[in-house]
């Protein structure tokens, strides 16, 4: 069995049943390898210091690289850079171990332990380490051996694991859910709502929108950014192509076969296995000529401009490298002349230097560049005359958004009151969705919310909401209540599907609590690289 696990090992069925285990393992192991007077490891650097625990580096890089592979594995080659970055692991792996290590905390102050039968018995129902249906004593010890961890440290880390939960649990078991709070549930699901409302949009106001030079111009200075125009250079250039130099390259054969050893993906049959050397060397002379080529024609360029860098004269470059230069006129960086197009390098470059500067050798497919910015032009704001039509179809579109919230804030606090003057529309009678589809309104779930917190006729929100691209100010119109001898039988049912969403808040809220009173110290240089 020992053996199998060796060669499989890292495939994707062995890996998910190591997930188990290495989660539990990292989750806790660690927490008390650092320094300090609770610290026991031999860790110089920490990732956070909670208190006088210190969660050292390499415990938080081990909870973080067991995150991503879970991660990873679940993903698969959808788990990019990108994805990760969203979920924000390293932050949530710092997070956890903070967590674990004031839950831990809290399990001492409140004398939660955990029996050696316990730690037994919940090692024995671990899946990963049973065989038809039963613990295989033989099987644990040959799965903890094959990753390197021993029996000891895996059962202290199983006594953490359980400690924290048992502590989380304690917490959990303290909620209740009221009688009062199921009722109010069972109305917000069984209840019918009628709404009054008035809404508005930037396009209903757009004309009420009275715009100024004065408020233009400020508006254009304001959001320069937007409308400057793009710095511009304009070059000299020449380009050393290689392609006819490799002829000239001569390679010994020790050079030949040093470039085929570094090189030998690209050498390959159709099952990416390399081919022999012998097979490919003619391939591979070519290719390490080509290489040579390059590498002697970019020094000679590099030589020949550093040489005569002080003169400022790319033409004389240009004559002793035996190549002529062209010129462009001024362009943008979005916008480069169709002989540099997709030159990325070198416009970069480029726009990094100064007018009269030499630039270069910048080497790109097409082959070694080196160039002289004969001009360049700094962006430029333009007269309000010149983008007068822009700035002013923005500046009444924002105005006209001001003014639709503006008049949306005024209706809701008309409706508080009687509402005289507004013209209000109605919903038809609707039920709670958790989708938040309202009729006649459009998608909002925080609406949706609000209006179902309403329970009087004349009711209001405290402000209006923006739904799509058009403000809402609501009144609740009439709320038909489901019949009251309804309740009693869905009752427990109800209390049941409410409770795990509090004992989650609970849980939350106790974890602040216990990070309010905490000295959590992180290092700020893990800080930075988490952002």
């Amino acid at each position: 069995m020992l053996d199998v696990i060796r060669k499989k090992k890292e495939s994707v069925v062995i890996k998910a049943v190591f997930v188990i285990i290495v989660l539990s393992f990292i989750g806790t192991i660690f927490l008390v390898w650092g320094k300090g007077d609770e610290g026991m490891g031999r860790s110089a650097g920490y990732a956070a210091k909670v208190d006088r625990t210190t969660i050292s580096l390499e415990a938080y890089q081990n909870a973080y690289q067991n995150m991503a592979e879970t991660y990873r594995q679940i993903f698969g080659a959808n788990f990019t850079p990108e994805l990760e970055k969203q979920l924000n692991l390293r932050q949530q792996a710092i997070d956890r171990l903070i967590d674990s290590t004031l839950i831990m905390k809290a399990a001492k102050s409140q004398g939660v332990s955990v029996s050696k039968e316990e730690i037994s018995a919940a090692i024995a129902g671990m899946s990963a380490f049973q065989q038809n249906g039963s613990f295989d004593f033989g099987l644990y010890q040959q799965m903890l051996k094959a990753n390197r961890i021993t029996p000891d440290a895996f059962e202290e880390s199983k006594k953490r694991e359980l400690l924290i939960e048992k502590t989380r649990k304690a917490v959990m078991d303290k909620v209740v859910i009221s009688d009062d709070e199921a009722l109010k549930q069972f109305h917000k699901e069984q209840d019918k709502l009628e709404l009054s409302y008035a809404s508005f949009s930037a396009a209903d106001v757009s004309a009420e929108v009275k715009l100024g030079d004065a408020d233009l111009q400020d508006y254009l200075t304001k959001n320069a950014e937007k409308f400057k125009s793009p710095e511009k250079v304009s070059l000299s250039w020449f380009v050393l192509e290689n392609s006819g130099q490799s002829h000239v390259q001569a390679v010994t054969a020790e050079e030949q076969e040093s470039f085929y050893r570094k090189n030998m993906d690209r050498y390959v049959d159709k099952d990416n296995a390399p081919l022999p050397y012998e097979q490919v060397k003619e391939r591979v002379k070519a290719d390490a000529q080509r290489q040579k080529a390059a590498k002697a024609l970019y020094e000679k360029a590099a030589d020949t401009l550093f040489q005569n860098i002080k003169s400022g004269d790319l033409g004389l470059v240009a004559a002793k490298l035996g190549a002529k230069t062209q010129d462009t006129p001024l362009f943008s960086a979005n916008a480069a002349p169709a002989a540099l197009a997709g030159e990325t390098a070198l416009l970069k470059k480029a726009f990094e230097l100064k007018q009269g500067e030499l630039g270069g050798p910048v080497e790109t497919a097409k082959g070694i560049y080196i160039f002289k910015v004969k001009e360049k032009k700094a962006a430029e704001l333009p007269p309000l005359a010149q983008v007068r039509t822009t700035v002013e179809q923005q500046l009444r579109a924002l105005k006209a958004a001001e003014l639709a919230k503006q008049k949306a804030v005024e209706a809701q606090k008309q409706l508080a009151g009687n509402g005289a003057g507004l013209k209000l529309q109605a919903t038809p009678a609707f039920g709670y969705n958790s989708k938040g589809d309202l009729p006649g309104i459009g998608n909002s779930k925080p609406l949706m919310e609000k209006v179902f917190e309403l329970t009087t006729a004349g009711a209001t929100p405290s402000e209006p909401m923006l739904v799509g691209n058009r403000w809402y100010a609501v009144r609740l119109k009439q709320r038909n209540a489901a019949p009251q001898a309804d309740f009693a039988p869905r009752k427990d049912e109800i209390k049941r599907q409410l409770l795990p969403a509090k004992q989650e808040e609970a849980l939350r809220a106790w974890l602040k609590e216990l990070r309010s009173k905490a000295k959590i110290v992180y290092n700020p240089a893990l800080t930075a690289a988490n952002q």
